[in-house]
């Protein structure tokens, strides 16, 4: 029987770290593209696991005492899938800002209405929201953020251990500043495009009143068009400076959250 408990707990090693890079890869923007099928991330989350596991050590076990019931194996279970689950959010902060910055941008513009259908999450978008979504995603992994994803589970495995049956985080997370550091970081990239047609709604208000015979109606529209995109021309480099400064910062957030786990 002794000879038989190694690999028991070699293999549930594997299947709670396997939990948590699939937590994080079914809920990180960088991962949820359907066209990564399926099969080929849960093969990617075996793929990492083996290798995250393997730097481990086979001295890295887990006692047999917590495989004594369901509950108990349940419990181990749901807490590496909610450890990987809020890796993959909270270190995605920049790519929400992004989104919700682009949300923002297309209601200003007044192209909010014409939506289409985002390829990657298969729901409807605005048009400057999928924009600015699709620039992130793409420097994302330019600057290797995948990596450094799969680089704050492997780390979480050694900051957080396997072992210990405590569903509920100690704590909120800082859930509070997550949120609210996303909305200052969407409130700056927005600001840019607020000003500029806020100035053109004024001129077309001052034109209104002094040349009353121009539909003020259909030379707005256009004009505020052309205005936001010009805007968005000169300030996406900046947000995209922006998410840079902030993409490093967040995933060691993502991991000092999760470890209300510990």
């Amino acid at each position: 029987m002794r000879g038989l408990e190694i690999p028991v707990q070699l293999l549930m090693v594997y299947f709670l770290v396997h939990l948590r890079f699939v937590g994080m890869m079914f809920t990180s923007p960088l991962f949820l593209a359907t066209a990564m099928p399926l099969p080929f991330r849960f093969l990617c989350a075996v793929l990492l696991t083996a290798a995250a596991a393997g730097a481990m050590g086979t001295e890295t076990v887990v006692p047999m005492v917590l495989f004594e019931s369901w509950i108990s194996i349940f419990v181990l279970a749901l807490r590496e899938l909610l450890i990987g689950v809020a890796l993959g959010l909270l270190a995605a902060l920049p790519l929400t800002a992004m989104q919700v910055a682009g949300e923002q941008i297309g209601t200003a513009m007044g192209i909010s209405m014409a939506s289409v259908m985002d390829p990657l999450t298969q729901r409807q978008t605005s048009i400057v929201d999928q924009l600015q979504f699709l620039v992130g995603l793409w420097f994302y992994f330019r600057w290797n953020g995948h990596l450094l994803m799969v680089q704050s589970v492997v780390e979480s495995l050694r900051l957080i251990p396997l072992a210990k049956a405590s569903l509920a985080p100690a704590g909120d997370m800082g859930l509070g500043e997550w949120l609210s550091a996303a909305f200052r970081l969407a409130i700056k990239i927005v600001v840019p495009f607020y000003c500029a047609l806020l100035l053109a709604d004024i001129g077309l208000g001052f034109l209104a009143r002094t040349v009353p015979q121009m539909n003020i109606f259909v030379l707005g529209l256009p004009l505020k068009l052309a205005l936001g995109f010009f805007v968005l021309a000169a300030a996406l480099p900046l947000a995209v400076d922006m998410i840079y400064e902030q993409m490093d910062r967040w995933i060691e957030f993502a991991l000092s959250s999760t470890m209300a786990w510990r």
